[in-house]
């Protein structure tokens, strides 16, 4: 009896220890992370980049507890036009009020709450602020060692970014933008 006893206070401790372990940060290496976005309209696409400005996440064990990213919306560029051929003029067009209201918003933040982990796979959901406006997000990170990647769809419009959008305005034919944009996240730890 005394050695059960002695073998049940011991495992007690063990568990005690375990569920109180603290939890750990990855920090984001910013230099080494990348955000890529793909914007479509009807008559094709436009691609670029984005640049965190930082970011980390609480790990409990193998699983995300939380985390938060901040996204420096003035680093917004263009890829797939040239400098002289519609590069400024869409850069600028998309910092403006129409789209991301760069001048008033120079950052976007993305805060997770809770993940769920199956194999390599998080499930995080959280919310995402975009011009002033948050909302709810759920995407899925692979982690592959100190890498996580990630694919995000967005729709632009429940952050009041509505320019060019079929779902609210009529008539615009071969001008309508689609309202989801995709953004291709690599983060390196």
């Amino acid at each position: 009896m005394k050695k059960t006893a002695k073998t049940l206070s011991l495992l007690f401790v063990a568990l005690a220890a375990f569920a109180f372990a603290p939890s750990t940060i990855k920090k984001i290496d910013v230099k080494e992370s990348s955000i890529a976005w793909v914007g479509k309209k009807v008559t094709g696409q436009h691609t670029g980049t984005i640049n965190l400005k930082e970011g980390y996440l609480e790990m409990d064990g193998d699983a995300v507890k939380s985390g938060k990213f901040v996204v420096d919306m003035t680093s917004l560029t263009v890829t797939d036009l040239e400098a002289g051929k519609g590069k400024e003029k869409l850069e600028g067009h998309l910092n403006s009020d129409d789209f991301f209201g760069v001048a008033n918003h120079p950052t976007a933040t993305l805060n997770i709450k809770k993940g769920k982990v199956s194999g390599n796979t998080h499930t995080l959901m959280g919310d995402i602020t975009i011009k002033g406006e948050t909302q709810p997000l759920t995407f899925d990170l692979v982690m592959n060692g100190n890498t996580g990647t990630a694919k995000v769809v967005i729709d632009r419009t429940k952050f009041g970014i509505r320019y060019g959008s079929g779902s609210f305005f009529d008539n615009l034919g071969d001008k309508a933008i689609y309202d989801d944009f995709e953004l291709d996240i690599t983060l390196k730890f």
